[in-house]
């Protein structure tokens, strides 16, 4: 009768830790980081593709497709922008890499120069807490609350039906 006892107990505790180890595989994959790429995937060989002098408007359409957006003014510059972000579970993203890919045109449409940049050229900046800040005085709650009182229908206020 022991023996039996020592051997449900040892099976037991197969099921147990084999049990927790499943658990434990659960919870370390979910905290595992979500890795999404945001605009224009790359290509490296099509990228390197684009040679001044050689390529026209066409050809780099073709070749690396609709650019993420293109220059308003000036020379005619494509620009393709790729991101790519990762991020924990309930965390806001980070950015893990970035490029862009820009694309010079002269006027006839020819490619004159190719331009590349990364993630030493994005700017970080921080919102400034939960308010805008204006220029101009301060006011109070009971200035928000009561501060029209006695201005509309003032003479100069702009009254509405005034001359």
């Amino acid at each position: 009768m022991p023996l039996t006892v020592i051997r449900m107990t040892m099976f037991s505790r197969k099921i147990l830790v084999g049990l927790a180890l499943a658990v434990g595989a659960t919870a370390i994959s979910g905290c595992a980081s979500i890795r999404e790429t945001r605009g224009y995937i790359v290509d490296q060989t099509l990228t390197s593709s684009v040679q001044p002098g050689i390529d026209n408007q066409q050809s780099v359409a073709a070749v690396l497709g609709r650019p993420t957006f293109t220059s308003q003014y000036g020379d005619p510059v494509w620009y393709y922008v790729s991101s790519t972000t990762g991020r924990k579970p309930f965390v806001r993203p980070r950015i893990r890499g970035h490029s862009v890919l820009a694309v010079k045109f002269d006027a006839s449409g020819n490619v004159i120069a190719t331009d590349r940049s990364g993630l030493e050229k994005v700017a970080y900046f921080t919102p400034d807490g939960d308010e805008t800040p204006t220029l101009g005085r301060e006011r109070g709650f009971f200035e928000d609350l009561f501060g029209n009182i006695g201005t509309v229908g003032a003479p100069g206020g702009g009254a509405p039906g005034g001359p």
